[in-house]
């Protein structure tokens, strides 16, 4: 792997002293400027003695091997030191006779003796010690390491004042050296400086002991590899076992730069030397399990101390057994176990003694159950109140990861009180805690925003599945009533008519009965009354008979009417308006969905307020609080540096330092006196109308609704935001949290600009292709693709196949993807619901992209000349899509550096002339960048007065 990542860096450094070459000869000039004319003797004083530093230090170095009889690793280091010297050679021979006139330029230059003659591009003393030092291993060495440093950087200095050599040729004389080294071992082996089973034994019998056999205990967790040293189980022939614990030169080596780096960037936590002897190891480990055992916590009793080797030293221990608190399971701990627990661990600080490790496998339990602390090496004595109080943080946290935060807490409590657990808030907080702790925690926290995705996908599918079974419903009920009504309306009235009749005739003669005996009866029996009446008294029957049709033509008459009326007037009414029945259908209709999205919304709040898990240090702040409500909550600030700011200050200063060196010989003075002002009012026209392009990008991929205006003075915040973030990640939060406020659920905020962020990359790759396809067929009259897409289109295919190929880039490839396909696919489906959305989103994108190619367009057009060609539109947007492409990736806040470099050199390359290509890309950085940040800062702070931010 190491052999691989030299050829490499060999392969980018030769291709940026072939394409950069501006920078490459402003660089040395820079360089020869800035060192001026040093004093004559201390020039000779710094080369006498790195030239003596150079030659002594491996010869000392190899009399040290070959007295601790080390002979091997010596044959290896003076072959890759023979091997190295004969690249260089190669590498002479093919700068001189075969390489580009650009590369000889950056690796050569006139030799200060000797004016027509040139240096040597590759250093053919320098290569062959570096080689030979890399290879004997050297730089696993502390002290060894840091003299080769000091005699390499001083040699590196005084040729380079002495001008005797260029920056670019030191860095390939380091990489050819390194390279070789590893090429070497790789081919021959690497000797191993572990010391076996039989050197163990014969160590342990140097010190008195009679040891039978040896074995290797297995750690569970190898980052911390490098704290624990190997550890061995040793039976004996007279006696109980022994646990052995053997620390190396290599395994000192490992996490060097990780303890570096922890020093830098940590205030007021002080780790343990990162260059450590042997010698100082074994003291330090031996000295910590001595205090433990003082202040009267369980810890290993060490019984012997001895060197094993020239690369090696032991450690022996009374044997503990028992098993370590993460083999335990669940049920194993109990409250008396994490009491004893913090027994142990309150007499540790009684003596000021802090352990720095307190995880799983660093607490043993033996067969009695009584708790042992190991692994004490990377502990201190006299510590101060904040290690201290990280090693609280750390121990109630591993207990949380166990036994959950309301028993950590609670035993916690019991043993130290609640003041000491309440100060150890403040470090509660993940760069506080061990490596292993901090793994643990990010696993959790993908485990649990897992189960809340899954939870919402459920809830939207399960309200998805009940929606379409109400529409099936639906549509079953209206076949069923538009049967009804196939039969016609006035055949309908007809029948209603006839039937209001028939019910009312029949109603009516109950009346006509005027015996009331007869009232319970069945009409059927007090029909029969009037036919006996008729035969005894026929006047009478005749009367009864005649009054009794007139009353019931009457009303049937009235009735016949009414129900005519009725039906005469529905008719009419349909007659009149036969759309009404569908107008109310249609609003019936629109109502239906919007129903069914508040209620499919409601539906994955509640799923996701069920699943949603606050992270185990809320969890357990919360609980300390409850007891101490009056407990600092506050984190402390215990970082000096983070990673990012590192990086995003050397982007800076490089990106910087390449656009001061190409400003240097442009007069701007002439060039804005020329300058076409009417360009200039159209590029900052482009420039405000990005804003509303932004908004359109984002909301149309928000299906609820937010306003456009707010939405676009957000987009206006986010010129302030770019300032201080970096491009990729301020707008990003800022639309996150703008959509928030603005009532959009937090999942769905987060899906709406990840679909955003997606659709954006997509467009960002297909258009930049097509212009790229259209830029290289301008100049052929066939429609041959340029070479640079080319290029790019096998470069995307071999990236392809290696992460492909790498299990490891695979399965984080295939993690992201699936994370944001969980999220932002479902959030997708609802966008393509509403087409209106989707293309107000997509159009936003396209016009966004549109307006900054005319900006820039713009901005080159001001200060055209009689010298430059011409300058088609498709060109100035491949120069724009592959700046902002590689702004967006580039840490620095708003892409600085990173930007106007691509954007300068892209112009240059399209054939715009260098005094031309600098003032456009300032101006067009000073429209888009520069001066929004004024405005954006008073719209940041306008929506954060009004709670949208």
């Amino acid at each position: 792997m190491r052999l691989l990542v030299g050829i490499l860096a060999i392969a980018a450094l030769l291709l940026i002293s072939a394409f950069a070459h501006g920078t490459t000869s402003g660089l040395e000039q820079d360089i020869n400027a800035g060192t001026g004319e040093p004093p004559d003797l201390l020039m000779k004083l710094a080369g006498l003695t790195a030239s003596i530093g150079v030659l002594l230090v491996p010869v000392a170095f190899a009399i040290e091997r070959l007295i601790k009889r080390d002979g091997l690793r010596i044959a290896d280091g003076v072959l890759a030191a023979v091997l190295a010297h004969g690249v260089t050679l190669a590498t002479d021979l093919w700068v001189a006779k075969a390489a580009p006139e650009s590369i000889q330029d950056a690796l050569t230059q006139p030799s200060p003796g000797d004016i027509s003659s040139l240096t040597d591009p590759v250093h053919g003393y320098l290569a062959p010690v570096i080689a030979y030092m890399t290879a004997v291993g050297m730089s696993r060495r502390p002290r060894w390491r840091v003299v080769l440093l000091v005699v390499l950087l001083l040699e590196a200095f005084t040729m380079l004042v002495s001008g005797n050599t260029t920056p670019f040729s030191i860095i390939l004389t380091v990489l050819i050296g390194w390279s070789v080294a590893y090429g070497t071992l790789y081919a021959v082996g690497s000797p191993n400086v572990q010391p076996t089973g039989q050197t163990l034994l014969a160590g342990l019998r140097h010190v008195g002991f009679r040891p039978v056999s040896a074995a290797r205990e297995e750690s569970g967790d190898a980052s911390d590899q490098d704290n624990r040293g190997r550890r061995y189980f040793v039976t004996l022939e007279d006696g109980p076992p022994l646990d052995v614990t053997v620390i190396d030169r290599e395994q000192q080596a490992q996490g060097f730069f990780y303890r570096v780096w922890r020093r830098l960037t940590l205030r007021g936590i002080t780790q343990r030397r990162s260059l450590q002897s042997l010698r100082q190891a074994l003291e330090q480990e031996a000295l910590l399990a001595y205090a433990a055992i003082a202040a009267g916590a369980n810890a290993p009793k060490l019984i012997a101390t001895s060197e094993l080797g020239p690369d090696a030293v032991i450690l022996v221990y009374e044997h503990t057994g028992g098993r370590s608190l993460d083999s335990l399971p669940d049920a194993a701990l109990t409250d008396e176990l994490l009491c004893d627990t913090w027994r142990q661990v309150k007499a540790l600080q009684s003596r000021r003694i802090a352990h720095r490790r307190l995880a799983g496998d660093a607490i043993l339990v033996d067969r009695s159950g009584t708790v042992i602390l190991t692994d004490l090496r990377g502990g201190e004595i006299a510590a101060g109140d904040l290690v201290l109080r990280m090693d609280i943080a750390q121990l109630l946290t591993a207990f949380g990861l166990r036994v959950g935060a309301e028993r950590a807490v609670a035993t916690a409590v019991e043993v130290l009180g609640p003041d000491a657990v309440a100060d150890c808030l403040p470090l509660l907080q993940p760069i506080a805690l061990t490596r292993s702790t901090r793994g643990t925690l990010r696993k959790r926290a993908r485990e649990r925003a897992q189960r809340e995705r899954d939870a919402v996908l459920e809830a939207s599918r399960k309200a998805k599945a009940a929606r379409a079974e109400g529409e099936s419903a639906e549509e079953a009920e209206s076949t069923e009533a538009k049967g009804a009504e196939s039969k016609g309306p006035e055949t309908g009235a007809t029948e209603t008519a006839s039937a209001a009749a028939i019910s009312t005739a029949a109603t009516a003669e109950a009346p006509g009965d005027t015996d009331p005996a007869h009232a319970d009866e069945p009409v059927s029996a007090r029909a029969d009354e009037p036919v006996s009446i008729r035969k005894a008294d026929p006047i009478t029957a005749r009367t009864a008979d005649t009054a009794d049709a007139r009353t019931t033509e009457t009303v049937a008459a009235r009735t016949a009417d009414t129900a005519a009326a009725r039906t005469t007037e529905t008719v009419a009414a349909r007659t009149a308006d036969p759309a009404a029945p569908r107008k109310t259908e249609a609003i019936a209709a629109r109502k239906s969905p919007r129903a069914e999205k508040q209620a499919e919304k409601q539906a994955i709040d509640e799923a996701l307020e069920q699943a949603r898990e606050e992270d185990l240090l809320t969890q357990i702040r919360h609980q300390v609080l409850l007891i101490r409500p009056t407990a600092p909550v506050e984190p402390a600030q215990l970082e000096r540096i983070r990673p990012r700011t590192l990086i995003s200050f050397i982007a800076g200063a490089l990106g910087a330092y390449f656009l001061l060196s190409q400003l240097t010989h442009i007069d701007f003075g002439t060039i804005f006196g020329e300058a076409e002002w009417g360009w200039v009012a159209a590029a900052v026209a482009f420039s405000a109308l990005s804003y509303f392009a932004a908004a359109m990008s984002l909301l149309g991929f928000v299906p609820e609704r937010v306003p456009f205006l707010r939405a676009v003075s957000a987009q206006v915040a986010g010129s302030f935001v770019k300032i201080v973030a970096p491009a990729a990640v301020g707008g990003v939060a800022l639309n996150t949290r703008f959509l928030q406020r603005s009532g959009v659920r937090s999942g769905l905020a987060v899906a709406s600009v990840g679909a955003s962020q997606l659709f954006g990359l997509g467009s960002h790759i297909l258009l930049l292709l097509i212009f790229g396809y259209v830029t290289g067929t301008q100049k052929t009259p066939t429609l041959t693709p340029s070479r640079t897409v080319i290029a790019g289109l096998l470069t995307v295919a071999v990236l392809v196949l290696v992460v492909t190929a790498i299990p490891f880039l695979r399965k984080f490839v295939v993690t992201r993807v699936r994370s944001l396909f969980a999220g932002v696919v479902p959030r997708m489906l609802d966008v393509l619901q509403r087409p209106q959305k989707l293309l107000t989103g997509i159009g936003g994108m396209l016009l966004l992209t549109f307006l900054f190619v005319l900006c820039l367009d713009a901005s080159v057009r001001a200060f055209a000349n009689e010298e430059m060609g011409t300058l088609s539109l498709a060109s100035v947007a491949v120069v724009f899509l592959a700046g902002n492409a590689l702004g967006s990736a580039a840490p620095t806040p708003g892409g600085i550096g990173a930007v106007e470099a691509t954007l300068t050199l892209g112009l240059i390359t399209v054939g715009v002339p260098k005094d031309v290509a600098a003032p456009a890309v300032l101006l067009y950085r000073l429209l888009t960048l520069w001066l929004p940040v004024l405005p954006g800062w008073l719209f940041f702070n306008h929506l954060t007065r009004k709670g949208l931010l």
